[in-house]
């Protein structure tokens, strides 16, 4: 017997401002869903997120909801100012004997609750939303750009919990390897308009160039009809005026459906421009320490980056990674070690702080006051790629409409703003750009054409970045900063890095070519199990962490479910806490078996 939805929108129209955002859109969530909600930015996802979440209201239509449901909304910037501490808001609204599983995913995501809002940052805000979300453990979790300002570690945390819930759950994020690894069905918002495939996020792309392409041959279609209709009625219908009226009521049927057909939007305008080409060396770092207030960011870290090169910095937040750019591009100076920074640099910064850019002052303002963009006399021209511009039309080739551009920087939307200042650094020659979290916000669409442009590029890209599949497609080597200090090197992007930290084969010595293109030789990993495949040394390298997750989860649902007043006062949470509990030991079971086996598979191969 089918399962009754837990969540259904009917015949949902909403208007904005006079513009429809919605009109007759319907949306079903069924038990169990995982699901990705994508579209291009401003086409209303985070609306929709808010109708499903029922803030908002709908101008027509339904929202029903299955008895008893509960749902949990995560949205991208909550408010804290209500609250003393971060655990403060993670904790509120749920029983004191809950308030575990907030200490459980702080521990996970790595925040501190104690923490006041006002001295935390994005990321740490970010962490203490997803603990709340997580802590209300609802039947339906909506969550909103979840992994925005979160570091590699807490998104892999972030996955195998959400890979564990039996709650359903919708997704937006700019994260395609969160989204892969995740849904099982995909919710494609466009033009106003909901089209559902029952498939992961994987194929998307495809499945959407698909339904465009279909789309203009029926469009082609149609415009020929219109095209034959119109010569027939100027060549034939002064001689047959009262037998085809109906003909020429149907060409203005014709006429109509294609005039009502919305146009898609198109991509940005992006274009790159490589200044004069720099030196072949860019830098070059000889046992480089650095420390702050006694703690140590970088130990003796030697590296070469050449010309042409794609670096990711990948780590934990606040293992380096800013520090060491800084460095580079000689705004810091190292305790000790030296750096030779490479002749003829021009250099553009993406901030993922977004401070070029001023919040209070309008797009074209921002814009035209850039010194390198000034053009003498002209108020309303930008200097772009050595061409004069009017701003309106440069911004327009970066999606923004006339209205906008006299609009302040803080009406902007993340991926508006994240656009703007992209039409900033894009607007100068330069070869070496250094990306700090260029991937937030974006939607599908620009990723893809960014990552075009530095494709072609011939200048040197350093990256700082928690998306694996943006990291995977562009770079060229990996930076990893492990903590105290510790930076490894490897070739290649994300994937490549894994599956060399766990090869354990020996490292054979790269070619003296090769080697002077790579940014250092990576070490040979520390000692791993002989003979085990990829897929098993790093899931032995993840069991002792995961069982004691596990083990520490299983020992407080214990103590929850220790009260004997429990199931009486509370029968709900008795029943969820007797489930998570079941869940929990099962997968605990499964863990140490796992354990077990490929333990001794690895000390049997390592003894023969």
């Amino acid at each position: 017997m089918a399962q009754a939805p837990l969540l259904q929108l009917s015949a949902i129209s909403l208007t904005y401002g006079g513009n429809p955002v919605f009109d007759g859109l319907d949306l079903v969530i069924q038990p169990g869903d995982r699901v990705a909600l994508v579209g291009r930015n401003g086409s209303g996802k985070s609306t929709l997120m808010k109708l499903m979440a029922g803030l908002v209201e709908a101008d027509s239509g339904a929202r029903s909801l299955a008895p008893a449901t509960s749902v949990g909304y995560m949205e991208q910037d909550p408010d804290f100012s209500p609250f003393a501490t971060l655990g403060d808001f993670a904790t509120n609204g749920l029983d004191p004997s809950e308030h575990y599983r907030v200490e459980m995913a702080a521990e996970g995501l790595d925040f501190d609750p104690a923490q006041s809002p006002d001295r935390a940052s994005g990321g740490e805000r970010r962490r203490a939303a997803l603990a709340r979300l997580l802590a209300q453990a609802p039947d339906l979790m909506l969550l909103d750009e979840p992994t925005n300002h979160l570091d590699i570690h807490a998104i892999g945390w972030l996955e195998a919990r959400l890979r564990e819930t039996r709650a359903a759950f919708v997704l937006i994020s700019h994260d395609r390897a969160f989204l892969r690894a995740l849904t099982r069905a995909t919710l494609w918002l466009d033009r106003g308009r909901m089209r559902r495939r029952e498939a992961g996020f994987d194929g998307f792309e495809d499945w959407r160039d698909m339904i465009w392409a279909e789309e203009d041959e029926a469009r082609h279609k149609l415009d020929r009809k219109i095209r034959a209709e119109a010569r027939w009625a100027v060549e034939g219908i002064s001689a047959r005026r009262k037998r085809n009226q109906g003909r020429v009521r149907a060409l203005a049927a014709l006429r109509a459906e294609r005039a009502g057909q919305i146009r898609r939007q198109g991509t940005a305008a992006m274009a790159l421009e490589s200044a004069a080409p720099s030196g072949k060396l860019v830098a070059e770092l000889d046992s480089v320490s650095k420390s702050y207030a006694g703690r140590p960011i970088l130990r003796d870290l030697s590296l070469r980056i050449q010309r042409g090169e794609r670096v990711a910095f990948v780590g934990p937040n606040g293992t380096g990674k800013t520090t060491l750019l800084r460095l580079i591009m000689g705004e810091e100076d190292a305790d000790s070690g030296r750096i030779r920074r490479g002749t003829n640099l021009v250099t553009a910064v993406f901030d993922q702080t977004r401070a070029q850019l001023d919040p209070d002052a309008s797009l074209w303002e921002n814009l035209t006051g850039d010194p390198l963009m000034r053009v003498p006399g002209q108020a309303d021209q930008v200097m772009v790629r050595g061409q004069p511009k009017h701003v309106v039309g440069y911004l327009k080739e970066f999606l923004f409409d006339e209205a906008q551009a006299r609009a302040p920087v803080r009406s902007l939307s993340g991926g508006e703003t994240a656009r703007l200042l992209l039409a900033r650094i894009m607007a100068q020659p330069s070869n070496l750009l250094v990306l700090d979290e260029p991937t937030n916000d974006l939607d599908v669409e620009t990723l893809d054409l960014l990552q075009d442009i530095l494709g072609e590029y011939d200048g040197t890209v350093l990256l700082v970045s928690h998306d694996r599949d943006f990291i995977d497609r562009i770079a060229t080597s990996t930076l990893v900063f492990e903590g105290e200090g510790r930076v490894t090197a490897y070739a290649g992007g994300w994937s490549d890095y894994l599956a060399q930290r766990a090869d354990p084969g020996p490292q054979a010595p790269a070619p003296e070519k090769a080697r002077s293109k790579a940014v250092q030789p990576a070490p040979k990993p520390a000692k791993t199990q002989k003979g085990l495949s990829f897929t098993e040394a790093h899931r032995l390298e993840k069991l002792p962490a995961e069982i004691a997750r596990l083990e520490a989860e299983i020992a407080k649902l214990s103590e929850l479910l220790a009260d004997p007043d429990l199931f009486t006062r509370e029968p709900v949470k008795f029943r969820k806490a007797t489930e998570a509990l079941a869940e929990r030991q099962s997968a605990l079971e499964v863990a140490e078996e796992d354990w077990l086996t490929l333990a001794e598979k690895a000390e049997a191969q390592g003894s023969a």
